[in-house]
């Protein structure tokens, strides 16, 4: 008898929390994890985001749940996981996609100021440790094994003479964790992978994307010779959420066209 080879993708019965999801990269994985059969949290700090995913959640036919809260904070990360399993009953799954502010403070190596340092990494940093953390106990209790997918970027592997410092730091701390991560779990049957993706097209970098010159630049670094979408984060997440993945943790997929076969 022939098997659905595509079932090893399903998460018919799993809980999965997506930290920052109401943002472009978040909503877009929430909706895939529900298509995929799993009722979602979404979390983050904007209310109106989070409930517009929630509806999209809901639309598809899954359940969904929105907790407002600042994963950079650990009290409030420990209480965004107790009030999904509390509506859930369980948690399988975080996915990790708060993060970003690349672009926003830049300055050189030697007189980067630690306002902007913190900022970068409680943004980017913390807001993973927080809710990861309080995630893991969680299936750790529930005895059940889990997935953790974190959201790390090409900038955690390559250096960029552009005033990156916090950043590159902050991404490259969120790879080595993924394997720190995976090597401390997998006795509880918890899997810790990343995806690295280079530029995504959301409305956080429209307004750069806006001018030609810029979209010309970057497209013409990327082999592929386009600019990735939120879609293209899709499939690997899957993978690594799903038991499609069983087998596979403490790796960071790099999802970039090619960007980084080239360097």
């Amino acid at each position: 008898m022939m098997t659905n080879q595509l079932s090893i993708f399903e998460l018919d019965g799993q809980v999965a929390l997506v930290v920052g999801g109401g943002g472009a990269i978040g909503s877009a994985l929430a909706l895939a994890l529900a298509g995929a059969g799993a009722s979602v949290a979404v979390a983050g700090r904007t209310a109106a985001a989070l409930e517009a995913a929630v509806a999209r959640i809901e639309e598809s036919g899954a359940a969904g749940f929105s907790v407002v809260a600042d994963a950079s904070d650990r009290d409030a990360s420990a209480q965004m996981v107790a009030q999904t399993v509390e509506r859930f009953g369980r948690l399988d799954i975080i996915v990790n996609a708060v993060g970003g502010g690349a672009g926003k403070v830049l300055f050189a190596a030697e007189e980067y100021p630690t306002d902007a340092w913190d900022w970068i990494y409680d943004l980017n940093v913390r807001s993973t440790l927080y809710p990861t953390q309080a995630a893991v106990r969680a299936m750790i209790a529930g005895g059940r094994g889990g997935r953790v997918l974190n959201i790390s970027s090409v900038r955690g592997q390559l250096g960029i003479d552009a005033g990156y410092s916090a950043y590159v730091a902050a991404k490259g701390a969120i790879s080595s964790l993924t394997r720190q991560w995976a090597t401390e779990w997998a006795k509880h049957g918890i899997t810790v992978n990343a995806i690295s993706p280079t530029f995504v097209d959301t409305p956080q970098v429209a307004t750069l994307l806006g001018d030609p010159a810029f979209k010309a630049g970057v497209v013409n670094r990327i082999p592929l010779r386009r600019i990735g979408g939120t879609n293209d984060l899709i499939g690997p997440a899957l993978l690594f959420c799903s038991s499609a993945g069983a087998f596979v943790t403490g790796q960071i997929l790099t999802i970039d066209g090619g960007l980084t076969a080239t360097q």
